[in-house]
């Protein structure tokens, strides 16, 4: 028998579904006005006309025009009338990159494109169990990535993060051995690598794209005490040697993070740190649908990305983004051989959660 159709319902749903394509074509013009620089013209111009921002960006003023009402249209600049429309201070933030504005969010709307290219690529996956890896999506997809975590690494993480860590500061500043798994374009190895001289930073991942730009990263800051290592030809030495390990938003992407995690405990001294930063999920599915108000975003990319590469050999683990939540972390990492676990409270983020782990 047919089930009655409630005519409310349906057109909530069917408006919610609406609105989620009227978030992807904004999506599309926000990493449009990042990738012309629209968002860098406007800022700090006060009220600009379109025409005036034409003139500054060397593109068409009727473009401009209409990409500037989808803009005010969708919340993210102002308008004041007659024509002038603002990106505010609170809105370049937002917008726009700066070594010292963690706030910024704009790199993540490069996943736009990059996205796109792979989703075709998903019902073999969906036919196989088997996913893709970050390098599928590109140089840009690297690009992509070290924008949206740099801006924490370049402004908390030597500033208020490590401190939080007892004792580590002090070994830090007088000479330690450190390892970095998963360290990607290697913004935290740079980071801590200026801030440390008499440290040195071993990085090792197995993406070459990330490698590219962690050798520019490397060069530009001209720091000689970062070195990266290529995971597949690699192993960390297991000699007890290094005195902080760091696992910063990787270990749910890897196929077996338990064999990163043995790793990390036989390279570690007895006295040595695992600094580990994943995504702050919740214990269940019915809980992050409940409390968790990135669910639906974390979720979907993971199909996309996360649980994707965690997939992307034959018996990988397919974690996926919220996979590593406290408990499991914990047992993950109790599982490896660490002994002492703690959740960094003090440290507080709407995506990631913040472990300290001792031998």
């Amino acid at each position: 028998m047919d089930t009655p159709i409630d005519p409310e319902t349906l057109q909530a749903k069917a408006e919610n579904a609406f609105d989620i394509v009227s978030k992807l074509f904004v999506a599309h013009n926000v990493h449009l006005g990042d990738k012309l620089g629209l968002y860098e013209s406007m800022k700090d111009q006060g009220p600009i006309t379109s025409q005036r921002l034409a003139e500054r960006s060397g593109y068409k003023e009727r473009w401009i025009r209409e990409w500037l009402r989808g803009q005010t249209a969708a919340g993210l600049i102002t308008y004041h009338g007659d024509g002038e429309f603002e990106l505010t201070p609170e809105e370049a933030m937002v917008l726009t990159e700066d070594d010292a504005n963690p706030a910024s969010v704009v790199g993540a709307f490069q996943f736009v494109p990059v996205l796109g290219s792979i989703v075709g690529k998903l019902p073999h996956s969906f036919q196989t169990g088997v996913g893709y890896t970050y390098d599928s999506f590109g140089a840009d997809g690297a690009e992509c990535i070290e924008r949206m975590l740099s801006p924490w690494y370049r402004v908390s993480l030597v500033q208020e993060a490590l401190p939080k860590l007892e004792g580590l500061v002090e070994k830090l500043a007088s000479g330690a051995k450190c390892v970095d798994v998963g360290c990607g374009a290697s913004v935290a190895m740079v980071t801590m690598a200026k801030a440390f001289p008499k440290s040195e930073f071993h990085g090792y991942d197995n993406s070459a794209h990330a490698f590219t730009r962690a050798r520019a990263n490397i060069q530009k800051a001209q720091v000689t005490n970062v070195f990266l290592h290529d995971s597949d030809e690699e192993t960390i030495p297991a000699d007890h040697s290094f005195d902080l390990a760091t696992a910063l938003d990787c270990l749910h992407d890897m196929s077996h993070p338990e064999g990163a995690v043995a790793a990390v405990r036989a390279a570690l001294k007895p006295d040595g740190t695992f600094f580990v930063i994943d995504v702050n999920g919740k214990e269940t599915f019915e809980q992050n649908l409940s409390d968790n108000p990135l669910a639906a975003m974390e979720y979907n990319g993971s199909l996309l990305c996360c649980m994707s590469s965690s997939a992307s050999v034959e018996g990988g683990g397919a974690h996926g983004t919220l996979a590593l939540h406290e408990s499991a972390m914990r047992a993950l990492l109790t599982e490896g051989g660490f002994t002492r676990f703690r959740r960094i409270e003090e440290l507080e983020h709407p995506f990631n959660a913040y472990y300290e782990v001792r031998p």
